[in-house]
Order: structure tokens, then sequence, then C-alpha cells
């Protein structure tokens, strides 16, 4: 199987330029001004269209047991819905609950995405409780090619880990090579303010916010990078949300603590007043950190634009609205948390960060598909236009006009949180490691290709 590219605007990280690619044995075989089509490949005119290395969400939840609900897709329906958005590399978050061990957790995910996924995959692996017998199951994970923790500083008796817990979850890491990515909201503060709106009869999803507002954030922030300088362990910050809680990273990479930013697509383009929307619509907003007031907006823009802050993913997590979210309708701390993304992620991007002129097209490649490859021990086989590089491309139409909708997206979720909203562009062709998934910005993929990627400690 081959495939030529003819004609394409080449656009990565670094570089920006028109040619020809021809790919074979799922990987990028030859880049040249001119190619002429070898005997048997498919070819494709990209002219007039860009380039782009696949893209990588690196922070989804496709399996997630979550709130007393699970999460609505499989590896089938999400990794439909993320190719056709251009997303030809998930990393999901492995959650095992606190009584379950790291190696029940680690199978039962990988158990959910053998042989049903489209595009290819790797994992967080969450440490939910430290232990002799975890640390032992860890190290066999990271043997295994997980090449990354995940910590949540909130969710107190769920996910949450003690600060001993924390310690030793980031010394055992720092030892490794592994990074560290973390969930950073102050547990005790959430839980706290969570039971006093509660006793005043404030349920509503409006004050989710308020149980946790930027401060929360913030000192989460602050707690994870003391231990962090403490123990040298590299870490990264999940979903990102508000200017405080980004002045306590930067302060923390200024006196030299190894700390990766991840903002996500959700506040960049939405805001608390969302989550306000009357007759419990606003249950469709509802994510932890929750969306913060639009005066952040520019603040994480800017950090994306000038490279404090890496990287922009989803925290993909379908809940249904009319299903699920009403758990919480009496109860604002009961409301499953998501406001699924996958699909939209980098329209998004393209029409509210290029098309405006927040960002140029190398920071928009670097921060949804390079930066995470580097981060994450998938570069240059991933998030790269090179020579040997696997063949996962999309060529994406610039002139495309259309409007996001539930009714016709992929993913597997009964509301979009874009609703009508326009977008400028998208995803004409995808491939994965050479084989077109997406053609005319329908799925015309193979479940099953995907496969799971294994990948080295870095040893920081």
């Amino acid at each position: 199987m081959s495939l030529l590219i003819k004609g394409g605007e080449i656009v990565t990280g670094a570089e920006h330029y028109i040619a020809d690619i021809y790919c074979e044995h799922e990987r990028i075989t030859h880049i040249d001004r001119s190619i002429d089509p070898p005997a048997g490949a498919e070819v494709i005119n990209a002219s007039g269209k860009y380039v782009f290395p696949g893209f990588i969400d690196p922070h989804v939840h496709i399996y997630l047991p979550f709130m007393g609900t699970f999460s609505k897709d499989t590896y089938e329906t999400a990794s439909k819905a993320a190719l056709v958005g251009g997303t030809t590399t998930m990393i999901e978050m492995v959650c095992p609950a606190r009584g379950m061990s790291a190696a029940e957790g680690f199978r039962l995910w990988q158990e959910q995405a053998a042989g049903k996924s489209a595009c290819d995959y790797t994992y967080h692996m969450g440490v939910t409780r430290f232990d002799e017998e975890n640390a032992k199951q860890l190290r066999d994970i990271v043997a295994a090619g997980i090449s990354s923790f995940k910590i949540f500083l909130a969710y107190k008796g769920a996910f949450g880990i003690d600060d001993a817990e924390l310690y030793h979850t980031l010394k055992l890491a720092k030892e490794l090579g592994v990074i560290v990515t973390a969930h950073c909201e102050n547990e005790t503060l959430v839980a706290e303010r969570q039971k006093e709106l509660l006793a005043a009869h404030l349920t509503g999803p409006e004050q989710h916010h308020e149980s946790r507002p930027p401060r929360v954030e913030a000192e989460g922030v602050h707690h994870l990078m003391t231990f962090a300088e403490l123990t040298g362990a590299h870490v990264y910050i999940v979903h990102l949300s508000c200017d405080e809680a980004l002045r306590e990273a930067l302060a923390a990479r200024h006196r030299g603590v190894n700390v990766s930013i991840e903002t996500l697509i959700q506040y960049l383009v939405l805001d608390k007043t969302d989550a306000e929307r009357p007759e419990f619509e606003g249950a469709k907003f509802v994510m932890s950190p929750p969306l913060r007031d639009k005066r952040n907006q520019p603040v994480l823009w800017n950090g994306l634009s000038n490279g404090e802050i890496q990287t922009v993913a989803t925290d993909h997590a379908p809940f249904d609205f009319k299903a699920q979210k009403p758990m919480g309708r009496d109860d604002f701390a009961k409301i499953p948390n998501g406001i699924p993304s996958l699909e939209d992620r980098v329209n998004l991007l393209y029409t509210h960060g290029v098309k405006t002129g927040k960002l140029d097209l190398h920071t928009l490649v670097n921060v949804a598909s390079t930066n995470a490859a580097k981060t994450f021990g998938l570069f240059p086989s991933k998030g790269a236009i090179q020579i040997g590089a696997d063949a996962d491309l999309v060529i994406y139409d610039p002139e495309y006009r259309g409007k996001i909708s539930a009714k016709t997206q992929l993913m597997n979720v009964d509301y979009s949180a874009f609703e009508g909203w326009e977008i400028e562009g998208r995803p004409d062709v995808v491939t994965v490691r050479g084989e077109v998934a997406v053609r005319d910005g329908k799925f015309v993929g193979t479940i099953g290709r995907g496969k799971m990627l294994e990948r080295e400690p870095a040893h920081f």
C-alpha cells in the first residue's frame, strides 16, 4: 500500500513549503518538489490545501467510570470522531478507583481499546494510590511502554492521593524517567466549599465554579510545584484554566522546576456564563476546573502564542445531557463532569486561533501535535513530516465552511457545546500510517487498525 500526496502546502512546527509526500510501508519515505506517481500508488491532489502532521490529543477519557455512571464513547466511536477532526493519536487517562490495583486498571483500560480503535493511542497511567504493591506494578507498566503517570490533587476519596503518596509517586517518576501529569486543585477547599454551598441551598450548575474558583486551582498548582521542586520530577499540568494558576506555574518554571503546561480548547472559546445558562442548560458546560471568566481567554491565547503553554487538549469526557447530567439536577456536585470536544478541537483552534490572528500556523501545529509528541516520547514518529515518520497526515481545506451540530457529530453524546457554531476549514483527508481514514471529511477508515504506542522513558 503506497500513497502520494501532491502539491500540498506542508506546514510543520518549524517549516512551511509546497512539496509532494510519498508514503509506503506506513511511513513517509520521500519528500520532494515533484514526485512521479509510482505504479499502483494512490494519488491525492492536495493543491490549495495545507498538509499538517497528524494531530495528537494528549488528554482524553474514552472509558471512564465517574460519579456513578460511565462515559458514552467507545474506542470505535471516539476514534472515528478523532480522525474526522484531524486527531490521529489519542492519549487516554487510565483512572482506576483507589480500591483497584494499577495492574488491574491498566489491563481493564487496555481491554476497552484492543482491536476497536481506528487511530493510534497510548495511555497516561493513573496513580490513585501509592503503596509497595502498586509501586512494583507501576514499574512493570513503565517497562511495558507507558512513560507517563496521571495523578489527581482533587476528587478526595475517589481518585485523589494524599501528600505522602504524591511525594513517593514523584520520586518514583524521577527515578524511572517518567513524566507526571497532574490535575491541580486543592481537594480540601473544594470539598468544604461544596458543603457550604449545598447547605445554603445553592445547588445549580453555576455553583460548580463557586466551589472551585481560580484560587483553588492556583493553590493546587502551587502545591504540585513545591513537590516537583523537591523531588526533581518532570510534571505536566493538565487542563490549566486561568491566569492565577498560570502565574504559579511560570513562577516555578522561573526557579527551575521542570513543568509543562496544557490548556483546553474549551477554556479558549467558552466561559463561565455558559455554565450559568437557565433551565439546567448550564449542566452541559460543567467540567473541572470550571469554565472561567472571559478575562482569562486572552491570557491563555497569549500563553500559547509565546510558548508559555505547550499544548491544547480536550479532556474529552462525554456524558449525555438528557440521561446523565440530570444526576446532579438538585446537587451540582453530582453532575458528571465533561464537555465533549474530541471532534472539534482542531477546527475550533483554526477558526478561533489562526483565522483571528491569535496563532500562526506553526504554533497551531506545535500546540496541537508536535509539542505533545515531544513531551510524551512519540516524536519524531508522530508530530512530524519528515522521512521515516509515521504517515499520519491531515490534508486541511481552509476554504471549507460549515457548522458544528450534535446531529452530524460522530462523538457518541446527545449534545454539542458548540451547537450551531460556524467553522472555517476542516480536515479533508486524514491518514493513519499511510492508510486513508477520512476522505471528503467522512470516516472511511478501518476499525482495529489503531495500535497502542509503546514509549520509552525520557530520563529527564
